[in-house]
């Protein structure tokens, strides 16, 4: 609803507000939505914000929902610990009213910590004497976005000095959501695709235009720069945001089907092609680049091209036949001895801020591409796979550290059967099965792709693995006590809701490194209250909350209907099979595909 007393002007068709929103404003709205637990309720308040917002806040306003700054391949991180913001908080606690020297006021910030378990609700407590915060969105955006760029020789005091005076210029509330910003525990209980939601809300006053606003959004995925042009130009704006070089677009990702039989009977004629256990990269290239040459991005959308030392040669770049291109590609450890290819525990290894020569040297790569999305200015995507395979086999050279992915063309089951067969004979996954004529889809969604993991009639396990957010923990009894851990708690996404419901308790199939291993990463992520997004029976309430982020493949038995786990169904005899660190909890596996297989 429009507040009657704003100003505001008419821009296309939309309204937008004379007045800037203070940041004070803002962070009211985000307390009304942090109180909110019904969805819709929750889309029709963003939405409601999306609509207020002048248009240079609408881009800054996005980022601060979710916490952040800027999109994830931005590598742009604040990197603040809890107590360095205890000893920001202490200093800016009004001395004037209190005699007490620094160390008992850190004292004091310290107890009020341990009390409520949340360093906002403090700051919130500490600072609520402040005057109003009369900042807009904007000031508030950019001094933040000052505060984490502070770099070089003694950036460690110049953050701390700068992190004060923004909360010195704070009142209780703003200081109370800044503080949870900083830290990265703002959890209002909603991702971008809720933002999504809104922002169709927001035009038509339902949920819509979600899919084209999906579709659109996937191919340059910067949810603030879409929502600015999409609440300015409305469905006409979609069609300017297209593939551009050094985004990432969100990757294809596959479906399940249960057989060979089944998987010819929908697809029709398929291309069949290994499916590697490494590591997804997207690589962008431009020869001519004045900035850079070689841009990588994770199935996490974050640029990790530092990781891979291997493609910043003339040797890559000589081995593609284009000056501008953008590839699919799994890249897999080898061992250069025996040219075997490594298991995935020792490909994840290259994912690392440091020490990347070495490790480069111990675990050498193979990218093994396996599609062309981008050449020279031209947009691939909508073009059918087997133009884009001879395109791609036109592009790559032979005999460089780019792999063009081994493939057959059939339609038939038996031959299907037979690939499957021999890839897993290798040590490989199994096969990844695509419609020979489709197109390049980002994101989870139609039947073009779709994953052959297990033989048919496989007895005591599922087709498939899940991958699964890790949201709690159960302490442990007996030989665990020395762990901390004696099980975990696991969940799925459900999109219709925005929501992680359960699907098992995991307590067995560990070994005593992997428990470890558990409870250092859980400590990491431990919080003192369910995550709003959690949806959990009363029964199996964890001893401590985790904050979604852990995902961990997951195997089974069997699925069965549950009248505790809130997805509806159980894990049968889960055991964890690994972490999985090259995925977030956007990419976990979801409830429709959890009912599907």
């Amino acid at each position: 609803m429009l507040l009657k007393t704003a100003s505001f002007v008419q821009y296309g068709e939309r309204l937008l507000y004379n007045v800037p929103m203070t940041f004070h404003d803002f962070c009211t709205r985000l307390s009304t939505i942090e109180k909110t637990s019904s969805r819709l309720e929750m889309t029709a308040l963003l939405a409601d914000l999306f609509n207020t917002l002048q248009r240079d806040d609408v881009e800054p306003a996005c980022w601060l929902l979710l916490g952040r700054l800027a999109p994830l391949y931005v590598n742009l991180e604040f990197n603040f610990a809890e107590k360095m913001v205890m000893r920001v908080l202490a200093e800016c606690v009004d001395t004037a009213s209190t005699k007490a020297d620094n160390k008992e006021r850190l004292s004091s910030v310290l107890s009020l910590f341990k009390s409520c378990g949340d360093l906002g609700d403090v700051a919130e407590h500490l600072l609520h004497t402040h005057a109003e915060d009369t900042r807009s969105i904007l000031e508030v955006f950019n001094a933040l976005l000052a505060l984490a760029k502070e770099g070089g020789v003694g950036s460690q005091e110049r953050k701390l000095q700068h992190m004060a005076e923004i909360l010195r210029k704070s009142s209780g509330l703003t200081a109370k959501y800044t503080v949870r910003i900083l830290l990265g525990t703002l959890r209002l209980g909603f991702s971008q695709m809720t933002l999504l939601d809104a922002l169709s809300w927001a035009k038509t006053g339902d949920k819509s235009l979600r899919k084209p606003l999906e579709l659109a959004y996937q191919m340059k995925a910067d949810i603030g720069k879409f929502a600015r042009v999409f609440l300015a130009e409305g469905e006409k704006g979609l069609d300017s945001f297209d593939i551009e070089l050094g985004i990432p677009i969100a990757p294809a990702l596959c479906q399940r089907l249960h057989t060979a039989d089944e998987m010819i009977e929908k697809m029709g004629k398929v291309y069949v092609e290994p499916k590697y256990d490494g590591t997804r990269v997207s690589i962008h290239i431009q020869k001519s680049g004045k900035e850079w040459h070689i841009r990588t991005f994770t199935r996490n959308l974050e640029e990790s091209s530092g990781m891979f030392p291997e493609l910043a040669t003339d040797r890559a770049l000589d081995a593609i036949d284009a000056d501008e291109i953008i590839l699919d590609s799994e890249a897999v450890g080898y061992d250069p001895e025996t040219d075997k290819l490594l298991p995935f525990q020792q490909t994840i290894q290259r994912k690392r801020k440091h020490d990347i020569e070495e490790t480069a040297a111990r675990v050498p790569l193979r990218f093994f591409v396996f599609d062309i999305l981008y050449k020279n200015g031209k947009n691939l995507l909508h073009i059918p796979l087997y133009e884009r395979k001879e395109i791609l086999e036109q592009t790559i050279k032979r005999g460089s550290v780019f792999v063009l992915a081994p493939y057959i063309i059939t339609d038939s089951p038996k031959e299907l059967r037979e690939f499957h067969a021999k890839q897993l004979s290798t040590g490989l996954e199994g096969a990844v099965i695509k419609q020979y004529a489709s197109e390049y889809q980002p994101g989870r969604r139609g039947w073009s792709w779709v994953k052959f993991k297990e033989e048919e009639g496989a007895v005591g396990k599922l087709s498939d693995t899940l991958d699964c957010i890790v949201m709690g923990y159960y302490k442990g009894q007996g030989k665990r006590t020395g762990f901390g851990v004696g099980a975990f708690l696991v969940g799925v996404r459900d999109e219709k809701s925005d929501t992680i419901r359960t699907v098992a308790k995991i307590g067995t199939g560990l070994s005593d490194d992997q428990w470890k291993e558990l409870k250092t990463r859980a400590e990491k992520l431990a919080v003192k209250s369910q995550p709003k997004e959690y949806l959990v029976h009363e029964n199996l309430i964890p001893d401590v909350w985790m904050k979604p982020s852990l995902v961990v493949e997951v195997a089974a038995d069997e699925i069965t209907n549950s009248p505790t786990h809130s997805a509806e169904k159980a894990l049968r005899f889960p055991r964890l099979e690994r972490f999985r660190d090259d995925k977030t909890p956007d990419q976990a596996t979801t409830v429709k595909e959890l009912r599907a297989i």
